[in-house]
């Protein structure tokens, strides 16, 4: 049927939209902006929730991108071709910094290792890709936490549980939430020790063009060899990879390295 094969060549463009929106949409909101029926958009937004790559946000009558969407994301970033591409740019910045960097995206309500290249060091902290760490403590973690939107990042912290890592995990919110405000003007996540003893760690979005996060890229160092201050010195060698990371996630451009 014509009409219901032309409604679901719109469904790229509605999952495009709730993509680049900074809050939960309304129908109305969509509507307007995708110029469509509320009629059709309704029954498209239907098919979405019931496939979770759409959720509808209880009590604010919008819509979001929902954990589907998330995982199909992931999936596609583990491809050949983008494992490749984000390897490449990982290998030139750990020859810029010395350190081991990796790849890191929001999934649920952690985060979760896509890439990594390790340092040549002896001395260093294994975490194989794949592996799911936690927001609150984490250079990542606070980042993705800290750039947020007002409403997202209050039900985020609802459900999480603070849990003690180290003697420097912050599990007192109000604290929590004052050093998410420093991180958010900045756009730099810190851990200093508070996920492991004796590592440190830095980190910077990797944003797509409407400003929001799409992964982070991190950087990471035992306290025997690095200081928090020397990591915050790479940290525009750091953007430079972010940038290139994100024309290779949005396909602009073939993989290259960071410049050393």
């Amino acid at each position: 049927m014509p009409n219901e094969k032309g409604r679901y060549l719109r469904v790229p463009a509605v999952l495009g939209q709730l993509a680049r929106a900074q809050h939960p949409q309304t129908l109305a909101q969509l509507a307007y902006r995708l110029e469509l029926p509320k009629t059709t958009l309704m029954r498209i937004l239907a098919t979405l929730v019931t496939s979770r790559l759409v959720v509808r946000v209880p009590g604010e009558r919008g819509y979001v991108l929902g954990p589907a969407t998330t995982q199909l994301a992931l999936e596609v970033l583990h491809t050949s071709y983008f494992s490749r591409a984000a390897r490449s740019i990982l290998a030139g910045l750990v020859q810029a910094t010395g350190e081991t960097c990796n790849l890191t995206a929001l999934e649920g309500d952690s985060m979760r290792y896509l890439e990594r290249v390790e340092t040549s060091y002896l001395l260093r902290l294994k975490l194989d890709v794949g592996t799911r760490v936690p927001l609150h403590c984490t250079a990542t973690g606070k980042l993705a936490l800290a750039l947020m939107d007002d409403t997202q990042r209050h039900h985020t912290l609802d459900r999480l549980t603070l849990d003690r890592h180290t003697g420097r995990t912050i599990t007192d919110r109000t604290r929590l939430e004052r050093e998410l405000a420093s991180i958010a003007q900045h756009a730099v996540g810190v851990d200093q020790e508070e996920f492991v003893r004796g590592m440190v760690a830095v980190s910077v979005p990797v944003l797509n063009t409407a400003g929001r996060m799409l992964a982070a890229i991190a950087c990471h160092g035992p306290t025997a060899r690095i200081s928090m201050a020397h990591l915050m010195g790479a940290v525009p060698k750091m953007r430079d990879a972010a940038q290139a990371m994100a024309k290779v996630l949005d396909g602009e451009s073939q993989p290259s390295k960071a410049s050393a």
